[in-house]
């Protein structure tokens, strides 16, 4: 392992990295939140059809 090329690396991703705008965070978030949403609202619809279901939970 080379730690003085992996630092030179990282350096060099920090500094091409810049915070995002408010406009590209919101975006971000937004759709980050669609998707646990979304995630949960199909688990809550496996475990209700289990529920229904003979021998469910």
């Amino acid at each position: 392992m080379d730690v003085k090329y992996d630092l030179s690396a990282y350096v060099r991703v920090l500094k091409m990295a810049s915070t995002p705008s408010w406009e590209e965070f919101s975006q971000v978030a937004l759709i980050a939140g669609a998707g646990v949403i979304l995630v949960g609202f199909l688990g809550f619809l496996i475990f209700a059809v289990m529920s229904v279901l003979p021998g469910g939970v």
